[in-house]
């Protein structure tokens, strides 16, 4: 680690100034002046008619979250079959599959990341108050509103915001960032469900060699991808949400509080990116502890009670709650046996019995 590094204030600009380099192109000091200037000098030959190709978008965001989501889809393909029991308030319920589970994050990043792209990058082209004083007195025939919507959208490529004060309202902005707060969270969701997964032996991790599994515990290897990384979610969360409830207000035509807020926009951005990495780190280290998945699939053999009650409801069977409650609300254990013994005290027919017998908690996962 270089001295620089070291001496670094935040940990972005040290300990991870590797991860997010790339980034400093667009929120660094030099990121922010650079691109002003590109904006001036595009003005310049927009008032000199004089075409020059816009400005470039970039996509370092869109590109790890890509990385991320396809990842999860090879999980979810890879185990898609696998019956997993599922927990409802921490206690034993309905099972389910470990590739739905992982295909409903799935879903949700997916569904957020295209509402993300629906929201315009918006801009302001107004003068010191918006009302294009100066231009409109020097130039009073030229259709400043025009001009500056051409120049915005056509040629920056951003949507032009009219009427405004001083400054762009960052609405627009501040629903980017709501937007990028809501995929973080989704994320922290994932991670504490994988942690969960990893405490409760469903998974074992890739070991690494020469990584530390455990600072003091030599036999434990530790989920650190999954808390680094619901660490730096939690933090780009807290500065999205501040950035979003501060930016859209200033007072009257504007004060200058925005200014020091948008050059840290970077931050969280960085944090998130972090994030990602590690996220995607602690999937790459997973191994399906498949033993252990169906041993605790065995030992619950009364989540089929909600199988045979609705069967037995199916079948206009008397009072099929309380028959099910009755087995299965008691301090005995209940197992594949106990469950058999049962079905065969139900008046029922012995096809309906069939039925009853062949349903397991291995097969009992919906669609």
């Amino acid at each position: 680690m270089s001295t620089f590094s070291l001496n670094a204030i935040s940990p972005i600009d040290g300990r991870y100034q590797n991860k997010v380099s790339q980034l400093s192109d667009y929120f660094s000091e030099h990121g922010l002046i650079k691109n002003r200037v590109i904006v001036e000098v595009e003005y310049f030959i927009s008032l000199c008619e004089i075409p020059l190709p816009q400005l470039k978008n970039f996509d370092v965001y869109l590109i790890e979250i890509a990385t991320l989501i396809n990842k999860l889809n090879e999980l979810k393909m890879q185990w898609k079959d696998i019956p997993m029991l599922a927990r409802t308030h921490g206690q034993a319920a309905s099972p389910t599959k470990l590739g739905k589970e992982i295909e409903v994050f799935i879903s949700r990043l997916e569904q957020q990341l295209n509402l993300l792209k629906l929201i315009p990058n918006s801009t302001k082209f107004g003068g010191a108050t918006g009302n294009f004083n100066a231009h409109y007195l020097a130039y009073p025939k030229i259709d400043w509103v025009s001009f500056a919507k051409n120049f915005t959208e056509k040629r920056l490529g951003l949507d032009y915001s009219f009427p405004t004060t001083q400054i762009e309202h960052y609405d627009n902005m501040a629903a980017t960032f709501d937007n990028l707060s809501r995929i973080n969270t989704i994320l922290i969701d994932l991670n504490r469900d994988f942690w969960t997964y990893i405490s409760m032996d469903y998974f074992k991790q890739l070991i690494k060699k020469g990584e530390i599994g455990s600072s003091a515990m030599p036999h434990k290897v530790n989920p650190i991808d999954f808390e680094n990384s619901e660490g730096n979610l939690g933090i780009a969360n807290a500065i999205f949400n501040h950035l979003s409830n501060k930016l859209p207000i200033s007072r009257l035509q504007r004060d200058l509080t925005d200014s020091t807020v948008l050059r840290n926009i970077g931050v969280p951005v960085a944090h998130t990116i972090i994030a990602f990495k590690s996220t995607l780190k602690g999937l790459n280290k997973l191994i399906l502890n498949n033993e252990k998945i169906n041993s605790d699939l065995e030992d619950n053999w009364a989540v089929i009670a909600e199988a045979i009650q609705t069967i037995l409801r199916r079948e206009n069977y008397p009072n099929p709650y309380e028959t099910l409650k009755n087995l299965t609300r008691t301090n005995k254990k209940i197992n594949k046996e106990s469950i058999r013994n049962f079905i065969e005290t139900l008046n029922v027919s012995e096809s309906i019995k069939d039925e009853l017998r062949s349903l397991t908690p291995q097969n009992y996962t919906g669609i």
